[in-house]
């Protein structure tokens, strides 16, 4: 995500506990005695999103959209203010159960469920705000792999963040976009919605003739329908977490390319910013291959963006493999999220309090195009982020509340971070590092503990003194220099 587009907050998620996913165990006929699966994975801001008891594999996702008739008229509104289409779901997810289970839960936000299966049986359904609990005919085993059929419709909801900006369903001037961090993509399909557990996923898209939809992956097919509809069926082999997903519905101008080692390119633009778009968007392969040579091997089989007009959403969000701009982008917003393909797509972060991984590499990233393209050496980055009072709130990996996980120190002391490593360790020794650590965990997750103890071990460096300074100290130190000084005795700016 851009910070410098739009300071990240949250979501509040409203769930409340039911007696169904209590200790109380269920029974199956003939079952194992098994116990609900918990109602949250118990992230340090979210402890009710995610679920526990089982491991998505796999995600169908197979949804129908009519955008509201004179959608195109609301000019100047936005997202909350539109009228929303009418979505219809179905969601087939292939999971493997972690404990023995009699109930399980996934994240859904508003829309209506009429029917759910598991392993092809009928599956009892309660509802208790964001929380689905699904019951089946007969208990899971630990390690069994099951799949789970659930059909839903309803109109998808846009929901406000705490600082007043929105995410889920965002109704756009002629269709949508659904945008999901930390918790939006409960707004238009039952998951795990929490981005330590990641799946693959098949999304097909079925929308009025004259309209296009593009989501994560590659496209692998374009037919009509019955009723002048056409469906877009795209797939996505590399592992994703769930707020990554996205589903862009719109009248969009469409292109294809590759990059130089053959990387498929896919473009989608409002045809309103096409124009001030292109220049910028015909530096994407130029981009993937410099990422290439900064960050190591590209970790998907594809890549590319999705343009929205400005008013259509309010920031741009690193959306897997074709990250999703509020408008026209310049170069180094692109590059912030193409980056972000590398730092938070494929590797992602534990929890919610890990987003400074994501976001100080991102941002580095800039800062590292500035020093080879634009003649500005990282260090001037750093001293102008380092004299910017507003980094120093509170330390980056550690933010005081959910409503601070996307502040500006997360950004710019974030990536104050990786350029203290970088002196710490020297350039080839840090690009090494940042090459090793992508590999280490690529399509995996990660916490800010394995990646010191990684950093550590690389450099066959202590850098205690740097991780309580930067990292995690309260106080700005004195000097920009003080690189490597014990942290008591790097005092408050005064």
């Amino acid at each position: 995500m851009d910070q410098w587009t739009r300071v990240r907050r949250t979501v509040p998620v409203v769930a409340t506990l039911l007696a169904l996913t209590s200790c109380t165990s269920f029974g199956g006929v003939g079952g194992v005695q098994g116990t609900p699966g918990a109602s949250g994975v118990r992230d340090p801001y979210f402890p009710r999103l995610g679920n526990g008891g089982y491991d998505v594999q796999h995600y169908s996702l197979t949804l129908d959209y009519t955008p509201r008739a004179g959608g195109e008229d609301h000019t100047g509104s936005t997202a909350r203010t539109r009228p929303a289409g009418r979505l219809t779901g179905t969601a087939e997810i292939t999971a493997r159960a972690t404990q023995d289970l009699s109930a399980f839960n996934l994240d859904l936000h508003g829309l209506e469920v009429s029917s759910a299966t598991v392993g092809g049986a009928e599956a009892a359904v309660s509802r208790a705000g964001n929380e689905l609990t699904l019951r089946p005919e007969t208990d899971l085993t630990d390690g069994e792999t099951f799949t789970t059929v659930v059909r839903y419709s309803g109109t998808p909801a846009t929901l406000i963040d705490a600082d007043d900006s929105e995410e889920g369903w965002l109704t756009t001037v002629d269709g949508a976009v659904a945008l999901g961090q930390p918790s939006g993509s409960m707004a238009w399909f039952p998951g795990n919605h929490h981005p330590s557990d990641k799946a693959s996923y098949d999304i097909t898209v079925t929308v009025p003739e004259g309209l296009k939809a593009v989501s994560n992956g590659e496209l692998k097919s374009e037919r009509r329908t019955p009723g002048g509809r056409t469906a877009f069926a795209w797939h996505s082999g590399e592992p994703m977490a769930s707020y990554l997903a996205t589903v862009a519905i719109g009248a969009y101008e469409t292109k294809t390319s590759r990059t130089p080692s053959g990387v498929p390119v896919y473009t989608a633009v409002d045809p309103a910013v096409a124009t001030s778009s292109a220049k910028v968007l015909a530096t994407v392969p130029q981009v993937m291959e410099w990422g290439v040579r900064k960050f190591g091997p590209y970790p998907f089989s594809s890549t590319g963006a999705i343009v929205e007009r400005g008013n259509d959403s309010e920031y741009a969000l690193e959306t897997q493999t074709k990250p999703v701009f509020p408008g026209a982008p310049d170069q180094g917003l692109l590059v912030h999220e193409l980056a972000h393909q590398w730092f938070g797509d494929s590797v992602t972060p534990e929890s919610w309090r890990d987003m400074w991984l994501n976001e100080g590499f991102a941002t580095y990233a800039e800062w590292l195009w500035a020093e080879d393209f634009d003649h500005i050496p990282a260090d001037t980055s750093f001293a102008r982020a380092f004299s910017e009072q507003a980094n120093w709130a509170f330390p980056p990996a550690d933010p005081p509340t959910a409503a601070d996980i996307s502040d500006k120190p997360v950004y710019g002391r974030g990536a104050m971070v990786i350029h203290k490593i970088r002196e710490a360790v020297g350039d080839d020794a840090f690009y090494d590092i940042v090459r090793g650590w992508t590999a280490a965990h690529r399509h995996g997750n990660a916490s800010t503990d394995d990646f010191t103890a990684y950093v550590e071990k690389k450099s066959g460096k202590d850098l205690t003194n740097l991780w309580n300074t930067w990292l995690y100290g309260e106080n700005k130190p004195r000097t920009a220099a003080a690189a490597h000084q014990p942290a008591d005795a790097a005092g408050p700016q005064p």
